[in-house]
């Protein structure tokens, strides 16, 4: 390697007033480099994703990436210092909101793109209208019925009972830890039974049945009452009012007699499943879901903004696109609350953020326990400088709404969920809102899937993507070889179409998603 090597062959310096530069390909001790007519070396070896110091930075001075403020120093930095949790802190620091500030008008597109999904019909009300796959779903109320219903998809997964229905894409079971030992009627029932109504009536689920044990707090009745739930509806015949199928462990007699009945319930609705077909619909009918796990530190320089660029050519076309992980937009959301379309829209989201603030504090725990280990491994410092990539996957459009965990979201374009940051949790609770279509990125290595949505993954790096050939369907790190953003944004969004249209995951294709359902429990297990 040359004596002295220029910065933007091994690195990226995103914005001018960032004080550190992001490390593209590990530097060792000793290399010299040219920065804007300037030399600096590098003081240690730094690994790819980690960050390098390009000007002194005294203690307590503010640490900037993206352009905002990413931490503090703990000591002090030297030009061509490896930047990290040893010498960075996330110290408190007052955020302007400037709420509406910078809100930009809904983005129009050149023209009208088109998937094909599935209508279900009027019958079925916006978000839960037009999906992308066909499937049957088996929906426990409760942990105790798991197993029954696991073993009534089994006979269909496991046997030759599917092959005479192409159309269907299979039939799942959505299962969990839940259902029992908490306050009835309470928050966390009351969640989970929108989580649990959102999965029976997503888009993407042609028909379910329900199975319980009998005696659990989350009966099913509650849930079919309290979420108005009925048999899910075919274009032809129009659809039944008729409450959903529901299979209680007791009633019928033990596990044998309802795995019995439920896989005799199933066959009876496998030929109409099989008969509905896709057609031609406009690309404002997908909802995509995003969400990024595993991250690293060029999670918020390739993949995260590239997924922006397509969140926004969906939004152009009248879709919608959700970001989630609230504990992961923290020290980031006012640049979120600048671009909310009307103040109220700005206040829900800093509401939830203090939410966020009383709800880890009443056990004794901090939001910044996060970057996890093998975040920090992969370059990433603190929570803020995490949050600040995490919102690069919503892009640049206005922020149209923020909704609860699980809720059906209506308005169209940007919104923001409220869940947790852990992976299958957040995914879980953005699915129920409605995506039918789901994109996460990752750094570190995640092979995450969320049926009955499919879910394709985005590799930030070209050694992840390649290490994981099997897993990865979508390289963004080819931005860090000289690819533009856009190109890869719109690689991504043209990706979506395809897989909205039928085209496997590679999750898929590995037959990861069901066991990811992870409705949020917010309160004690009683």
């Amino acid at each position: 390697m040359p004596s002295v090597v220029p910065l933007a062959e091994v690195g990226v310096h995103l914005r001018p007033q960032d004080n550190v530069a992001i490390v593209a390909k590990p530097i060792s001790a000793g290399l010299t480099l040219d920065h804007a007519g300037k030399r600096l070396t590098a003081t240690g070896r730094i690994g790819m994703g980690h960050k390098m110091a390009l000007q002194p930075i005294k203690k307590g001075e503010a640490v900037y990436k993206y352009g905002q403020i990413i931490g503090f120093a703990s000591k002090d930095i030297a030009p061509g210092d490896w930047v990290h949790v040893h010498n960075v802190a996330a110290d408190t620091f007052e955020r302007d909101y400037a709420f509406c500030r910078d809100c930009p008008p809904r983005p129009v597109a050149k023209e009208t793109r088109t998937f094909l999904g599935y209508d279900r019909g009027p019958d079925r009300t916006e978000p839960y209208r037009y999906g992308t796959r066909n499937y049957i779903a088996v929906i426990s109320t409760v942990n105790c019925s798991a197993h029954t219903s696991k073993y009534i998809t089994q006979r269909f997964n496991t046997t030759d009972l599917l092959k005479n229905y192409p159309n269907v894409d299979g039939v799942i079971s959505i299962t969990h830890k839940a259902g029992c030992a908490m306050q009835y009627d309470g928050p966390d029932h009351r969640q989970l039974d929108r989580t649990l109504a959102g999965f029976a009536r997503h888009a993407n689920i042609a028909a379910y049945i329900l199975v319980g044990l009998g005696c659990e707090t989350g009966q099913a009745m509650h849930l079919i009452n309290g979420e108005h739930l009925t048999q899910l509806g075919f274009p032809h015949p129009p659809a039944p009012t008729a409450p959903p199928i529901t299979l209680t462990i007791q009633e019928c007699g033990g596990i044998s007699k309802t795995v019995d009945a439920g896989v005799k319930a199933i066959g009876e609705l496998l030929p109409r499943v099989n008969d509905i077909r896709r057609v031609e619909l406009p690309a404002k009918h997908l909802i995509l879901g995003t969400n990024c796990g595993g991250s690293d530190g060029n999670s918020g320089v390739t993949a995260n903004p590239a997924l922006g660029v397509a969140s926004d050519l969906l939004v152009a076309q009248g879709g919608i696109s959700i970001i989630g992980e609230t504990p992961e937009i923290y020290g980031a959301e006012h640049l979120l609350t600048r671009r909310a379309i009307s103040r109220e829209v700005g206040e829900k989201l800093v509401e939830r953020i203090k939410w966020w603030e009383w709800y880890t504090g009443i056990f004794g725990a901090e939001i910044n326990n996060n970057p996890s280990p093998g975040n920090k491994e992969g370059g990433l410092t603190t929570i803020y400088e995490k949050s600040l990539g995490a919102i690069a996957k919503g892009g640049s459009t206005a922020m149209v709404d923020v909704v609860h965990y699980a809720e059906p979201v209506k308005a169209k374009g940007f919104i923001v969920m409220d869940t947790p940051g852990y992976d299958p949790v957040s995914m879980t609770g953005i699915v129920a809102g409605g995506a039918n279509v789901c994109v996460f990125t990752t750094g570190r290595g995640s092979v995450f899937g969320c049926k009955p949505s499919p879910s394709l993954k985005i590799a930030t790096n070209s050694p992840l993507y390649h290490h994981m050939i099997d897993d990865m369907d979508i390289n963004a790190g080819v931005i860090l070889e000289g690819a533009s953003v856009e190109t890869v944004g719109k690689q991504i969004f043209e990706e979506i179409l395809a897989v909205a249209s039928g085209k496997k995951t590679k999750s898929e294709i590995n037959g990861v998603g069901e066991e990811e359902f992870a409705p949020w429990s917010i309160g004690p297990t009683l």
